[in-house]
């Protein structure tokens, strides 16, 4: 099928803690969507049956609870409905982006993925409702060619938005498409949770993700395309992201994934939206990886001593470290019950360090959430103190073989490239208790390779 994701450059309100009308709200989100029309159009041309939009790309961010208020439609919350905003316009008030949206599915023959802050009134008897008597929610919404409201899905994790509610339960929201069955959906911080993320990939079988994201690059490991394609890979699934395109506040990074294949956008230096489209093939059956084919046994031990090992700190986290030196080795480093072995080969010894990070422990900055990570990164400079340190540019090729007794199912491999491309390892799964990632020779410089496990049991 034909798939569309457009990142976007939200025209943001300059003073959003301020408190406007409805009419100059939906004027500025009015603004937004006058773009949407022209992309959705522009993807249709191109053939494209779905179009997914970013998080918070109408309506922007940072506002309070009570100054995003006339930014926020009242979208009904239920699975029975068969409401056709554009067609029915007068069923509720407050729908105006609705609408707009509905309509432009509609004239475009095309399904739409779009997200939008959403209002609910609630009852002064409900123990959960906040003392301004509504629920405000940041929602996804789901439209068909025809117009019709399919689904609607709230964000369950936010991410420091005080302007928004948790849902009292996590929504497993996916809606039924002719051209590739099902699509689940969630929203940006949610992708790092099991709720209700990998629940609803798990329970509906789901082989199709629509995901709006706004999302901060947070290099070496928490790169927007970095995470979007090892999530893809996986769970085995198509993925549809879309990210919101504000290279000063480090946001961008969209992409149409399969486990196989990555259409990227990352662009840290030039202004305006992008539309990305591209034909992919609909996952049916489950695809196992073949592990027999892992080369190699595993040693548990790396045959020569280890160079010594230090600790640095790599995205808010205590790493220990061991440098990778010199041609080719095997190295070996632990932390609480996680080994990481590396073994590798380098085709030409550049004047850069790299080295082999492990963290086993709760991640507490910006979230809370249980990691177990073994990494292999190029440091930021030759002092050690520089290792996980942002790094967009490398140069140095190697042949890698990395793998770590972890102790979760969930492993997310990472694979980064100079320049924040992309590339797919030779092989990758499990082998008796141990997860691998290998890759001979990636197509240019290696930034990070990693095999980033998370353990939500422990969150």
């Amino acid at each position: 099928y034909v798939a569309a994701v457009y990142e976007h450059e939200s025209i943001l309100s300059p003073t959003p803690a301020a408190l406007v009308e409805r009419r100059s709200a939906l004027e500025l989100m009015g603004r937004n969507l006058d773009i949407y029309e022209q992309q959705v159009q522009a993807a249709a041309r191109q053939g494209a049956q779905i179009i997914v939009f970013p998080e918070d790309g109408i309506h922007g961010f940072n506002f309070t609870r009570s100054s995003i208020y006339p930014y926020l439609d009242f979208v009904p919350h239920s699975h029975s409905g068969k409401w056709n905003p554009c067609r029915e316009p007068y069923l509720f008030n407050d729908t105006e982006v609705v609408q707009r949206l509905s309509c432009m599915a509609l004239k475009n023959k095309i399904f739409l993925v779009a997200n939008l802050g959403s209002k609910q009134p609630c009852e002064r008897s409900d123990p959960r409702c906040p003392s301004d008597g509504r629920y405000q929610f940041n929602t996804n919404v789901a439209f068909a060619a025809d117009g019709t409201l399919l689904a609607t899905y709230r964000k369950h994790n936010l991410y420091f938005e005080y302007a928004f509610d948790t849902p009292p339960e996590p929504d497993y929201a996916f809606f039924d498409t002719p051209f590739a069955g099902k699509f689940g959906m969630f929203t940006c911080f949610d992708i790092l949770f099991f709720e209700p993320a990998v629940n609803l990939i798990r329970q509906y079988n789901l082989k199709q993700i629509v995901y709006p994201t706004a999302w901060m690059n947070q290099l070496p490991l928490l790169s927007a395309v970095e995470f979007q394609q090892a999530f893809a890979t996986a769970f085995n699934v198509n993925m549809l992201a879309a990210n919101i395109h504000h290279p000063t506040l480090g946001m961008t990074g969209s992409g149409i994934y399969t486990p196989v294949k990555s259409f990227i956008y990352h662009n840290m230096e030039s202004y305006g939206g992008k539309l990305i489209v591209a034909e992919i093939p609909v996952i049916t059956a489950d695809y196992k990886t073949n592990l027999e084919k892992i080369p190699g046994g595993i040693s548990e031990k790396g045959k020569e001593q280890s160079p010594p090992s230090f600790y640095a700190e790599m995205m808010y986290d205590n790493f220990t470290f061991v440098p990778v030196w010199g041609e080719k080795g095997e190295l070996q480093v632990c932390a609480n019950t996680l080994c990481c072995y590396l073994n590798y080969r380098r085709a030409v010894l550049t004047d850069e360090l790299y080295a082999l990070g492990v963290f086993d422990g709760l991640h507490t900055v910006h979230g809370t959430y249980y990691v177990q990570a073994c990494a292999l990164v190029k440091c930021g400079g030759l002092s050690f103190s520089t290792c996980g340190q942002e790094v967009t540019d490398a140069t140095a090729l190697i042949d890698f073989q990395i793998w770590g007794n972890m102790s979760t199912p969930y492993i997310f491999p990472l694979l980064l490239t100079s320049g924040i491309t992309l590339d797919f390892a030779d092989h990758m799964g499990w082998k008796n208790n141990y997860y691998f990632l290998s890759k001979n020779r990636t197509s240019s410089g290696l930034l990070t390779a990693a095999v980033y496990g998370r353990w939500y049991e422990k969150d």
